[in-house]
């Protein structure tokens, strides 16, 4: 059980994402409630042993509060303690969601997660920090996530945003060779 479990400024307790066979793609916990990886590993096997069947997006589990959401192959879970207001962890939960299905366009599934994993990690680190609620607007996280994903230095970029980068660099300074060349040939 999580210390300290009255209302605070500190209401996530953890982030979860775990795959139809409730596998973990993703889980980030704030605090040291459950400090080893298996006593996180049997808490995500409890929690989804509970919700994968259901379609209530509630539940009351070891002393916690879940709000939960599944999507295609995907199933999503916001933790606070059993006093925390659920509707503030629903609204972590719906930015979440709908930030990283901007960011995938609509395409919210385990594969597209996988191959954006950055882009996940990035939304949730707008969204929470340390347990502290950031962010519930998921417009403001993707145009966050969008800024410092330009900002990652070189060596941790991807092939891709690399790629990109250069593309853009090449165009950048073509269309100010063009603008010196008409301005060369107009005097």
């Amino acid at each position: 059980m999580f210390p300290g479990c009255g209302p605070s400024l500190y209401t996530v307790k953890a982030v979860l994402i775990l795959d139809n066979d409730g596998d973990r793609l993703y889980a980030k916990y704030y605090g040291d409630g459950y400090p080893s990886v298996k006593e996180q590993k049997a808490l995500e096997k409890n929690i989804f042993n509970k919700t994968h069947r259901t379609d209530s997006e509630i539940a009351l589990l070891e002393g916690l509060t879940v709000v939960y959401k599944s999507n295609i192959d995907l199933f999503f879970y916001v933790i606070g303690s059993s006093h925390e207001n659920e509707l503030m962890l629903m609204a972590v939960l719906n930015c979440l969601f709908d930030s990283l299905s901007q960011m995938l366009r609509k395409n919210v599934e385990r594969r597209a997660l996988l191959e954006n994993m950055e882009g996940l990690f990035l939304a949730v680190d707008e969204i929470v920090d340390g347990g502290v609620i950031l962010e519930s607007d998921p417009q403001q996280v993707v145009h966050r996530v969008a800024l410092r994903g330009d900002d990652v230095p070189l060596t941790e970029q991807t092939v891709t945003q690399v790629r990109k980068s250069i593309r853009a660099s090449l165009s950048a300074i073509k269309f100010k060779s063009s603008i010196t060349l008409l301005t060369v040939k107009a005097h």
